[in-house]
């Protein structure tokens, strides 16, 4: 489906499906959505010696970025192994148009960036030291035939709800809940009711939380 670029109230860019009417990120704003759902709500909350982390889906690669970029202000005293699936890779213009490394204030992310989108699928790649990135391409329900380490992390980041349904009910979050560990922590934007149902059908101790810019809630689910 054609995509067109457009500019979020944050300044930051996303893409947009005309014939499904859908933003791949809030218009409120990408990166401040990113950095709430994903970061602050996310990779902020784990503490884990090693952290693997499961995308879905990887789409523009921000959530990559701003992981990467959290990443760097450590001391980097853990390991980051971050696992993505995407069934409709973006093109080589859309990433050029993009230009998320000029959002932020790192010079060294602009190399990290064209590396995200140009390493190669299906391989596990050492973006930086202590950071490693494997990008796959599939469809999401292709989940359960894909050998991963335990996850004790997900961005669980699928268009929405009103465009595909069918990423929202139980047998997408069973095939994720298999690949995670006790403990491990579930964040997405949604907080539907119906989520939070499944998610607590599956055992998962399920925290709604203020909800990035332009949303009032959105999810955090631990794996009991």
């Amino acid at each position: 489906m054609k995509r067109e670029i457009k500019t979020t109230n944050d300044g930051s860019k996303t893409l947009f499906i005309n014939e499904l009417n859908e933003n791949y990120h809030s218009h409120h704003g990408a990166l401040q959505e990113a950095k709430h759902v994903f970061i602050k709500n996310g990779l902020n909350l784990v503490y884990d010696y090693e952290i693997n982390i499961l995308e879905l889906g990887f789409g523009t690669g921000l959530n990559v970025l701003v992981t990467i970029d959290e990443y760097l202000k450590t001391d980097k005293n853990h390991i980051i192994n971050y696992f993505s699936l995407e069934k409709y890779p973006i093109n080589e213009s859309e990433i050029e148009d993009l230009a998320y490394f000029e959002l932020f204030d790192n010079a060294e992310l602009k190399n990290i960036y064209q590396k995200i989108h140009h390493s190669e699928w299906e391989k596990n790649i050492e973006i930086t030291e202590g950071f490693n990135l494997k990008k796959i391409n599939c469809d999401f329900f292709d989940l359960a035939n894909i050998e991963l380490p335990a996850i004790n992390l997900v961005y669980f980041d699928c268009f929405g709800a009103r465009v595909q349904p069918d990423l929202w009910e139980k047998p997408l979050f069973e095939m994720v809940a298999d690949k995670m560990t006790q403990n491990g922590l579930l964040t997405t934007y949604s907080s539907k009711g119906s989520v939070r149902r499944i998610l607590q059908d599956l055992n998962f101790k399920v925290e709604k939380k203020d909800g990035p810019p332009g949303k009032r809630e959105m999810i955090n689910a631990i794996k009991l």
